[in-house]
């Protein structure tokens, strides 16, 4: 049996033999596209090619992209588990032409792979052809089906046609799009999983598992445009993608892709894990979970290795919905503590070798990963409580439908995916306001389009063969004299006529000195003038080679050609500092906190710098104060700062360091920090892969100083620093706080901290003063429940306490169950009391109990009706709410009752 790993070798060892460059695979978290969260297909580190923006370096290429389809568009997330084939995470088999061959060769090549090279039989394939489009004036694409039956041996009868939903590929909203051919294989009758379902027919793009698509081949030939409009791309191209885990379920005779070599290690692992078998059934429900679970750690792993973080918003929300989503369905089997990251060396030893960066950052990943499936845990419990206040209210209105607000908080706080929140309301006898939900669900993902940044000048341009900026003066120069050569906007590049004066453009001029924003540092601003007249550049940006100013005329009038001076803002000059001080920075940290801190990310400004990087706890004060002292040090020494431009694979084997994830060229600009000259590389204490502007010495940064420190993400730390004159302001303001608190306590600033702890500690006595008395005034609640333990029933070595406290409030009533567990080491808890004119019920069992199989919020959910209301927990506290204080007695008694009879049991 071929293996995955000899399946993805083959495929690309069959087109490098014709003549194909292997391009190695692109991050999963695409740099420099903001129009995408994540690489969802082969040709996204193609798009600039496809669309004229940049000439291809090969005319062919081969390669297994990295994917994931979690948003948008191209979203599996919920088809996920359910079926055999469905995947976030896969890999792309690819190959591509750029303006070389196309349909003929493409589909030639496709038949040949799958029939002589890896044997699957001719008689199973099926192909299918573009059935054109009326609204966007596409016919039918004769081409491809002619080719078909001329350059194989398929018979017309297995070309089918389809409309645009299955054979018209589009990467997103907007850019290269064409028609589609795509090879399905019949895997026969048996294979069918909707047997006896009315209606149902097995067929291609049909409902069913019988028919499975295995190769995608797109004939690039057009650019959706914002408006909707197809504009034709002047070269034509070729992006084919077959699914490397379809192909290997069928060349390895298996019905899923999750019996395959590429899931099985890590289903196998997880079910050793969780003590339940796998049985590879669909509508099983424990199976669905290993399915998920296997599917999700595979996201997660290459997600996170290519610096995608777990957070609120863009790609981290995605990420942490889907550690979520695992999470929870390892609940499915049982596995309630944190697991998901004992299943990280299982992946690394199916695919690292084929992508060896999830190997080196594995202990990276799997920090992160614990630490935000411990956070989940503790947040699913918050979310269970959220879920049981919300439908005790339901309840107490006499009502039947948990609303949709509620439900679409627990998905939006607490990650609580509809159909759990579904089943947790069906177990109550409660629906789920659905319709409410999926409004919410709308309104939600119209805030995120809203907030999306899109590039209207990018999205516009299709073969425009925008000119290529000389921009070398950006780094030793501030002002230069050029050629105006056309402006950009929402209508595309202009070379001809007047700039307009009432809207937004992008001037392109010949040469430039400005910077473009790249690589974390801030594009510069500044103007450009010529004769009366001026425009203001806000930002510089770079589309392809090509530098773009963008800002607005503000007097006078530009026409293309004429002769301009470019001026870049003296923030240029604290931008440099801060970069430069970003630099020292990174070194200092490996030095102080050890070479395993690698960057991951930066933004740099003239106002301050902010550095992102890996480490899993916090530094400590003293850590930080090391790091301040060196960086500090070097700027004092007055080093020189060199850079050059060198091959990748000389500046690698010079130790300098690249940001993890992002794709260079053959040649980089190396900067050094301690280097006499580019000769003398060897002598710097810092060499970094870097694009951006320095200063020539480190004294010209002033001065450096940590304003924060904190955490973003599990395994991810953020330091904010500020040098040149925002630090010196900084220092001021400070020293004025200083001064008026010496003024206003009378003493000099350096007593100020000893006097401001005792203020503290003064204030922290006078509360706890103020919360003695208030206790005192009121019911001694902890008093009674010690009368309880006093008088307490005992089974075994257990106690149990069952009580009817006077009026008193939840807080403390919680506060006597806690005391109470721990006074009595083992014990079951019920109390009963009233808090501001409704009933409380709380239970409390110790762990030695819930392990036992005694659960408090068993007990609470059979007691809690008794007082006509409703409520549940956690297995060790559960709490409920009612409206009958007259049977507080008979709901304690029922649940003492239940109590003794678990455990006697």
């Amino acid at each position: 049996m071929l293996t995955s790993r000899a399946i993805r070798q083959s495929f690309i060892d069959f087109f490098t033999e014709k003549d194909h460059t292997f391009v190695p695979s692109a991050p999963i978290v695409p740099h420099g596209d903001e129009t995408l969260l994540f690489t969802n297909a082969g040709m996204n580190q193609f798009k600039d090619i496809f669309v004229g923006l940049t000439a291809p370096q090969w005319p062919r290429a081969v390669n297994s992209q990295k994917c994931l389809r979690v948003s948008g568009k191209h979203n599996d997330l919920e088809e996920v588990g359910k079926d055999t084939y469905h995947h976030t995470f896969f890999e792309m088999l690819g190959n591509w032409s750029f303006g070389d061959y196309f349909k003929a060769e493409a589909i030639e090549w496709a038949w040949e792979l799958f029939t002589k090279v890896w044997g699957i039989p001719a008689d199973k394939l099926w192909a299918s052809v573009f059935a054109g489009d009326e609204k966007d004036g596409l016919p039918r694409d004769d081409e491809a089906a002619e080719l078909w039956t001329k350059v194989t041996p398929i018979p017309a009868e297995r070309v089918v046609a389809f409309g645009k939903k299955d054979n018209f590929w589009e990467m997103g909203d907007t850019g290269p799009c064409g028609p589609c051919s795509e090879v399905h294989i019949d895997l026969g009758p048996e294979a069918c999983d909707m047997k006896g379902v009315a209606g149902h027919k097995c067929q291609v793009n049909g409902d069913c598992a019988r028919y499975i698509e295995l190769w995608n081949l797109v004939f690039i030939q057009y650019n959706r445009q914002p408006s909707g409009q197809l504009v034709p791309l002047a070269a034509k191209g070729v992006d084919t993608g077959a699914g490397l885990e379809r192909v290997v379920a069928v060349l390895q005779n298996k019905g899923s892709n999750y019996d395959t070599d590429l899931f099985m290690p890590i289903i196998n692992h997880a079910s050793e894990m969780a003590g339940h078998p796998y049985t590879s059934q669909l509508g099983n429900r424990t199976d669905n979970a290993f399915r998920v679970i296997a599917d999700h750690i595979r996201t997660l792993v290459f997600a996170i290795t290519d610096g995608a973080t777990p957070s609120n918003d863009g790609r981290g929300y995605v990420i942490r919905r889907i550690l979520r989503r695992a999470s929870r369905f390892g609940r499915e089997l049982d596995l309630h503590e944190p697991f998901l990251h004992k299943l990280i060396p299982v992946v690394i030893d199916v695919l690292g070798d084929a992508f060896p960066e999830i190997r080196e950052r594995a202990k990276h990943v799997s920090t992160v990963i614990e630490a935000e499936e411990a956070s989940f845990g503790r947040t699913l419990d918050r979310g269970l409580d959220i879920f049981t206040n919300a439908a005790q209210r339901v309840v107490e209105a006499s009502g039947q439908t948990l609303s949709g607000e509620d439900a679409f908080q627990l998905y939006d706080t607490y990650g609580f995916p509809l159909d759990l929140t579904q089943l947790m309301a069906q177990e109550k006898g409660l629906t789920v306001d659905t319709d409410r939900f999926a409004e919410l669900m709308d309104q939600q993902r119209e805030r995120a389009r809203a907030a999306k940044k899109s590039d209207a000048f990018l999205s516009n341009l299709t073969d425009s063969e925008l000119p290529s900026t000389e921009d070398a003066s950006k780094y030793d120069a501030d002002t230069c004299e050029t050629t105006l050569v056309g402006w950009i906007d929402a209508d595309g590049f202009h070379k001809e006529g007047q700039v307009p004066t009432d809207t937004e453009v992008g001037l392109i001029i010949e040469k430039t000195c400005f910077y473009a924003e790249a690589g974390g540092q801030v594009g510069d601003c500044g103007s450009v003038t010529g004769g009366d007249a001026h425009f203001d550049v806000e930002t510089t940006a770079r589309i392809a080679n090509c530098v773009i100013h963008r800002g607005k005329v503000v007097s006078g009038a530009f026409s293309a050609g004429q002769t301009v001076t470019a001026i870049v803002s003296k923030d240029r000059n604290a931008t440099q500092k801060n970069h430069t001080a970003t630099h020292v920075l990174q070194w200092a940290l490996q030095e102080v906190l050890g070479k395993s801190v690698s960057q991951q990310g930066s933004y740099v400004g003239p106002d301050y710098l902010r550095f992102d990087f890996t480490y899993p706890k916090a530094p400590t004060k003293d850590e930080l104060v090391k790091v301040e002292r060196l960086v500090r040090g070097k700027i004092a020494e007055d080093l020189p700062v060199t850079w050059t431009v060198m091959a990748k694979e000389d500046a690698q084997q010079l130790g300098a360091m690249a940001l993890f994830g992002e794709k260079y060229g053959d040649e980089v600009r190396v900067v050094a920090l301690g280097a006499d000259s580019e000769n003398a590389l060897d002598q710097a204490f810092s060499r970094e892969f870097c694009g951006g502007t320095h200063v020539n010495r480190l004294g010209a940064i002033g001065g450096f100083k940590i304003a924060k420190e904190e955490s973003i993400s599990a395994g991810v730390r953020r330091i904010t620093a500020m040098t040149g004159p925002k630090l010196t302001t900084h220092l001021e303001q400070a020293s004025d706080v200083v001064d008026q608190l010496s003024a206003l306590l009378q003493m000099p600033a350096e007593k100020l901290p000893e006097r401001v702890t005792q203020l503290l500690e003064d204030n922290k006595k006078l509360a706890k003063e103020l919360k003695n008395a208030s206790r005192a005034a009121g019911p001694d609640t902890i008093g009674e429940a010690r009368d309880l333990l006093d008088a307490a029933e005992k089974a075994g070595d257990s106690s149990i306490i069952v009580g009817h406290l006077a009026s008193t409030s939840i807080e403390r009533g919680r506060e006597a169950v806690d005391m109470l567990k721990k006074k009595a080491a083992s014990a079951a808890i019920a109390l009963g009391f009233e808090a501001d004119g409704k009933v409380v019920l709380l239970v409390g069992v110790t762990d030695d109990l819930v392990k036992k199989g005694l659960k408090a919020g068993d007990v609470i959910k059979e007691i809690a009706p008794i007082v006509g209301g409703g409520g549940g927990g956690r297995p060790q506290m559960a709490q409920a709410g009612g409206k009958d204080p007259a049977k507080i007695d008979e709901a304690l008694a029922k649940g003492a009752e239940l109590i003794k009879g678990k455990l006697d049991a």
